[in-house]
């Protein structure tokens, strides 16, 4: 019945659109998307790379959540940690999922984001 995920919704502050844009656009490159018209009002961003999407929209009384985050599978990953490092964004390695590569960073409200790669090695 399901044939993909078309998009993940993270919650964000408001008023903190360009701080969203910085980290979304600049430093993870993805390229911002227009909002329909009725859903602009609302504030927030929607941003895309490839068939990626992330959707921020704005939550009043915003708290990050501490566990929950997006799972984002990506090509060459030292170089993705590398360009979020260069932006002044920490990364956490982690390497207790088998077969994968991976690391955790936070955008710039506290939304937890999760970057992987399977591993090629034996």
């Amino acid at each position: 019945m399901f044939t993909a995920i078309d998009h993940v919704q993270l919650a964000a502050p408001p008023g903190s659109e360009d701080l969203l844009r910085a980290f979304y656009a600049d430093a993870l490159g993805m390229t911002e998307i227009p909002k329909p018209p009725a859903l602009a009002a609302r504030g927030g961003c929607w941003f895309r790379a490839g068939p990626v999407q992330l959707h921020l929209g704005i939550e009043p009384g915003f708290t990050p959540a501490r566990k929950a985050h997006p799972g984002l599978r990506v090509t060459g990953i030292d170089a993705c940690a590398a360009r979020l490092a260069r932006h002044g964004t920490p990364v956490t390695w982690d390497d207790a999922l088998p077969g994968h590569r991976r690391f955790h960073a936070h955008d710039p409200v506290g939304n937890r984001l999760e970057f992987l790669e399977p591993d090629d090695g034996p």
